[in-house]
């Protein structure tokens, strides 16, 4: 079965956007984490953050993308690419750094789109006026990642996120008046988080002006708080197959028109005690295409609770 019969791929979202495959050339910063300077950062994240398959952060940009895009473009036969600002907070930098930055990556051959991936709370408009800048001079696209996570505002004082809801929306609010794509990253199996916070987590989404949803299975990093709680026995994580099903419901509430760029994580085993319930992630997905095509599921199906549903109650 197709993918994009059950649910709206990324890399379906990309081939309209540019016309053909696009790949992501991640960008590792020497940049961290406002949550890291005011305590010990979230309860799940790595000291070295996400970026497992990233250059070291001494690596000038352009250098990382020339490195990065050489290799892909020999395997792959790739012409268009986007640089993926990928690791820790990257908004979190002085602005004239920030730009520095940006500029350099703009002028990298083939790259047609510029993705930041930062936190709702770093998200403000002399940052989104370079980037503007840049696209109106240079033509490349802008997206910004926002790390969510969850819309349950008491599980993200529980991971020690650093911000609640309300920063969100905000980010999501100011960023929308420059017509920037917005991708946002939910975890669907956090401590505390039941079935009914997927749900709510898809309705919001769905709600918002946001293009794209990176949707993770919590992996827990080895040297992490999420570690720590984790091997003194003191949380409780859901079965495989609640997280499937929370994933099918979470696709079932969502926008049929929001791309799903991912479904499960990945991490190298070495890097931590828990990941994907020790199944790899392909044989997750086609179980849960399974499922889907066993129940008739596909995204937006329960797509039917906003602009003023209850009113139908009365045709």
């Amino acid at each position: 079965m197709a993918e994009n019969e059950r649910y709206y791929p990324y890399s379906d979202y990309l081939k309209k956007r540019y016309g053909e495959k696009v790949y992501k050339l991640p960008v590792n910063l020497p940049v961290t984490c406002p949550n890291r300077i005011t305590g010990r950062g979230c309860s799940f994240c790595a000291e070295n953050g996400t970026g497992f398959e990233a250059m070291e952060q001494s690596v000038p940009v352009a250098e990382q993308l020339e490195k990065t895009r050489t290799y892909i473009e020999r395997r792959y036969h790739a012409h268009k690419f986007i640089a993926y600002f990928q690791n820790y907070t990257n908004t979190f930098l002085p602005l004239e750094k920030f730009r520095k930055y940006m500029e350099e990556a703009a002028k990298v051959p083939d790259i047609v789109e510029i993705a930041i991936s930062t936190r709702p709370d770093c998200i403000r408009e002399d940052y989104l006026d370079v980037l503007d800048e840049i696209r109106g001079r240079t033509g490349i696209q802008i997206t910004i990642e926002l790390g969510l996570q969850t819309v349950n505002y008491r599980t993200l004082e529980y991971i020690s996120r650093g911000h609640g809801l309300a920063e969100f929306i905000d980010a999501v609010l100011r960023i929308s008046r420059y017509s920037f794509e917005i991708c946002t990253h939910v975890i669907l199996n956090l401590p505390s988080d039941e079935t009914i916070d997927a749900i709510e987590t898809a309705k919001i989404l769905s709600a918002l002006p946001i293009q794209i949803v990176k949707v993770h299975s919590l992996y827990i990093a080895k040297n992490t708080q999420l570690c720590e709680a984790y091997e003194n026995d003191t949380i409780t994580l859901c079965s495989k197959e609640e997280y499937l099903q929370r994933l099918m419901l979470f696709l079932e509430y969502l926008k049929p028109d929001i791309a799903v760029e991912r479904l499960f994580s990945r991490i190298p085993e070495k890097d931590a005690v828990f990941c994907n319930w020790n199944t790899s992630w392909w044989k997750l997905r086609d179980k849960l295409f399974l499922m889907m095509e066993t129940a008739d599921s596909y995204q937006g199906k329960r797509f039917h609770y906003l602009d003023g549903a209850a009113l139908k109650l009365l045709e």
